[in-house]
């Protein structure tokens, strides 16, 4: 069954038939091959014949056949024979194919192909793509579910909203796990099994890790640190205190290769009143929430991090560009910009005593300008504002966002 969603369809709406390739990028299981059936299905409805349709879903034995640029080159031009009129081209996993952009930039300047790639590797795809597609390429992040989504992939299952919030909290966004039963050990070992492909597939074999045990370490350090500043030397120093012995290039590229695999996401440290990026010091969060309890079990412990990561997706999934911000000693959750229009948030889990609400307002009141700037955390009924500065709760929110 095909749930629509409709972020990225709109999105990839307004580029059918544009002389431009489309790429959905995201992490292994974020849901890009079933918005290529989605696309498929739109096209049949928009009354485009079947034949003028190639799907090929590298994940399937069906296609094992194709193997590089040439194999592509030669079962597109087999298949598109005797068609009339525009060529839809769609191709999953694109990556797995070797030298793929010498096909998809011939078949690109041939003129009749409408295309459509997916991949899960940002490296390798922005890499190909800038040498040889630029300006002729759009890329479309993919992220997994948000709430909201979340909510309409439940259908007739959504119970209360404080405990659909939960589950999401404890197994995120991920859409398969909508077709299996909500218990942690079916969704935990799902959960775990993708990304140790992810590991085993798309950073191991690709990337020739020999110290795999080293790699799970330093993505374990990653996950339990959430929502804190850190920097590869940290991460370094804290496995040598484990007597493992590792130097801040190695951690540096190995966060780098979760990164491009969408396991996680680096978020850059903006210095407010300096107006420039700081180098070294900067967060990293998780592409889907559930990778979280699935590896480090359930842990109330890091719930504000938890929190501010959830807060991270749904700005994404807005078209946000998204930073974390140094504003003299203040620590500024996410400034978050788009068209031109700036919004500062800081995130908390609750805000439970006159301390701790001076603590997240005046981060904010210290920015001097007039911007929007919101503190969310997941108390409902407090009536706060201060300085031009509201509160919302965190559900609310993600449902509505202002």
């Amino acid at each position: 069954m095909l749930i629509n969603r409709e972020i990225y369809l709109n999105k990839i709406e307004g580029y059918i038939n544009a002389p431009i390739i489309k790429v959905l990028t995201g992490m292994r299981r974020a849901g890009k091959s079933c918005l290529m059936k989605l696309i498929i299905k739109k096209l049949i409805s928009a009354k485009v014949p079947k034949n003028n349709i190639i799907y090929i879903n590298m994940e399937r034995l069906d296609f094992d056949f194709i193997k590089n640029y040439l194999d592509l080159n030669k079962y597109v031009l087999e298949k598109s024979k005797n068609i009339k009129g525009e060529i839809y081209l769609l191709v999953d996993e694109i990556q797995e194919i070797d030298q793929w952009e010498k096909c998809i930039t011939s078949l690109f300047s041939d003129g009749r192909y409408d295309i459509y790639l997916t991949g899960s590797n940002a490296h390798l795809l922005s890499s190909e793509l800038a040498t040889l597609l630029s300006g002729r390429y759009v890329e479309i992040p993919i992220q997994t579910l948000t709430f909201r989504e979340f909510l309409i992939f439940r259908g007739e299952k959504k119970k209360e909203l404080d405990n659909e919030f939960q589950l999401f909290l404890k197994y995120g966004g991920l859409p398969v796990l909508h077709f299996l039963e909500f218990e942690d050990d079916i969704i935990h070992n799902y959960i775990n099994d993708i990304l140790n492909a992810i590991i085993l597939k798309d950073l191991v074999e690709r990337n020739k890790i020999r110290n795999v045990i080293l790699l799970k370490k330093i993505l374990r350090f990653a996950f339990d640190n959430i929502g804190n500043i850190f920097s590869a030397k940290k991460v370094a120093d804290y496995l040598k205190s484990q007597k493992i012995k590792v130097g801040v290039e190695t951690v540096q590229n190995y966060l780098a290769f979760f990164c491009d695999a969408f396991v996680l996401h680096r978020v850059q440290r903006f210095d407010i009143k300096g107006k420039r990026f700081l180098e070294f010091s900067e967060k990293f969060f998780l592409n889907d929430i559930g990778l979280h309890d699935a590896i480090l079990g359930v842990n109330q412990n890091n719930i504000a991090g938890v929190l501010e990561n959830i807060v991270f997706l749904e700005l994404l999934s807005r078209g946000y560009n998204v930073c974390i911000g140094k504003n003299n000693q203040n620590e500024v959750d996410f400034i978050a910009e788009k068209n031109s229009n700036k919004i500062y948030i800081q995130v908390a889990y609750l805000l439970a005593s006159k301390k701790t609400i001076d603590r997240e307002f005046s981060v904010l009141e210290n920015i001097k300008n007039h911007n929007k700037k919101i503190v969310l955390s997941l108390d409902k009924f407090l009536n706060i504002e201060r300085s031009g500065i509201i509160h919302k709760n965190i559900i609310s929110f993600l449902l509505d966002f202002f």
